[in-house]
C-alpha cells in the first residue's frame, strides 16, 4: 500500500482550470492508495468536487473516496486537508479534529490537524492513523512540539501505536535550526522514526534544496512494516518531462510503502508444495546420488 503526502500550492479552482494541471495532478494522485492533499484553498468545495469526479473517471480499476477537514485558520485566509482514498482497500473508521484548546497553551497551530483512522485490507498492519501537518513557518519549532501532545491524545483515544505524522514540517532552512530540531519532542523522542533524513530534497524549487516534508512513524512495529527505503520524494518534474512551473513549484509528493500481508492459507499451500517436492528426491549422502 502506497501513502503520499503532497502540498499543492492553493489548490482550488484557480490552479485546477488548467487542463494540463488538472490531468497532471490526476496522474500523480492515482500513484498512492492514501494521500493527503495540503493547502486545499477551495472555499465552495466545486473544484474539490470536480477533481474526484475526474480522479475516479480517469482510475477503472479502483474507486477513489474523499475526507476533508473543515477550513483552517486564524485570520480570512483557510486551509483544508484533503484525504484521497481508495476505498477497495482501506475502510475509514475514525476521523477527529484536533480540538487546540490545552491549558496555558491554546491555539499553538495555524491549522490543527485533522486525523484519520484506517482499515487496512492488504497490509500488515490492521488500522493507519494519519496525522497531516502544514505549519506555519515562523512557527514550526513550536508547532512540531505540540505535535507530540497530538500524538497522544490520539493513542489515548484510539488505542493504536499505528501512528503516522506527516505533511509540510518547514522543518529546515531558516525556519528549524538542527539546535531547535534537537528541542522537538518527536524528534528527540527515539520511538519517533524520521523517514524522510534532513539531506533530502523535497522542494520543487530550482532555489533550495531543503527539507521541508516529513514522513514520521511511532514504534519498531510500524518501522519493520515499511519497505525499506521507499520513503522519499517523488519528482514528477523529471518523471514527467515537466517544465519547474508546469504544476506545482514548491512541493514534490513524498511517500512510502507499507508491506503487503499474505494469507495463512497460501503460506500452508507454499510449505505443502516445497514439502512434496523435497519428498520426490531422496539424497544418498554416501554415493551423492539421487532417486525418485
Amino acid at each position: 500500500m502506497k501513502v503520499a503526502s503532497f502540498n499543492i500550492q492553493k489548490f482550488g479552482k484557480s490552479k485546477l482550470s488548467d487542463p494540463f494541471v488538472l490531468k497532471t495532478l490526476i496522474k500523480i494522485v492515482s500513484r498512492y492508495d492514501i494521500i493527503v492533499i495540503l493547502e486545499v484553498v477551495d472555499s465552495s468545495g466545486d473544484a474539490v468536487d470536480n477533481f474526484l469526479k475526474e480522479l475516479n473517471k480517469f482510475n477503472k480499476t479502483h474507486h477513489y473516496t474523499l475526507e476533508i477537514s473543515t477550513r483552517l485558520g486564524r485570520g480570512n485566509y483557510k486551509e483544508q486537508f484533503m484525504f484521497l482514498y481508495r476505498d477497495d482497500l482501506v475502510d475509514l473508521v475514525g476521523s477527529y479534529q484536533y480540538k487546540d484548546n490545552q491549558p496555558g497553551d491554546e491555539d499553538a497551530f495555524a491549522r490543527e490537524p485533522y486525523v484519520l483512522r484506517f482499515k487496512c485490507h492488504k497490509t500488515v498492519l490492521e488500522d493507519l492513523v494519519l496525522i497531516p501537518v502544514h505549519t506555519k513557518p515562523e512557527d514550526s519549532v513550536k508547532e512540531l512540539d505540540e505535535l507530540y501532545d497530538v500524538f497522544q491524545n490520539v493513542k489515548m483515544k484510539w488505542k493504536t501505536d499505528n501512528i503516522m505524522i506527516l505533511g509540510d514540517f518547514n522543518a529546515d532552512g531558516s525556519y528549524v535550526s538542527g539546535k531547535e530540531m534537537k528541542t522537538i519532542r518527536i524528534r528527540s523522542d527515539k520511538d519517533f522514526h524520521w523517514l524522510i533524513t534532513d539531506d533530502e530534497d523535497t522542494t520543487a524549487s530550482t532555489r533550495n534544496d531543503n527539507t521541508y516534508d516529513r514522513i514520521v512513524v511511532y514504534g519498531d512495529d510500524m518501522l519493520k512494516a515499511v519497505v525499506p527505503n521507499s520513503a522519499k520524494p517523488f519528482n514528477f518534474q523529471t518523471a514527467y518531462k515537466l517544465a519547474h512551473e508546469d504544476v506545482n513549484k514548491n512541493h514534490f509528493t513524498f511517500e512510502l510503502i507499507f508491506n503487503h500481508t499474505y494469507h495463512k492459507d497460501m503460506s500452508y499451500y507454499c510449505t505443502f508444495i516445497l514439502q512434496n517436492e523435497f519428498s520426490k528426491h531422496r539424497f544418498n549422502v554416501f554415493t551423492g546420488t539421487e532417486s525418485e
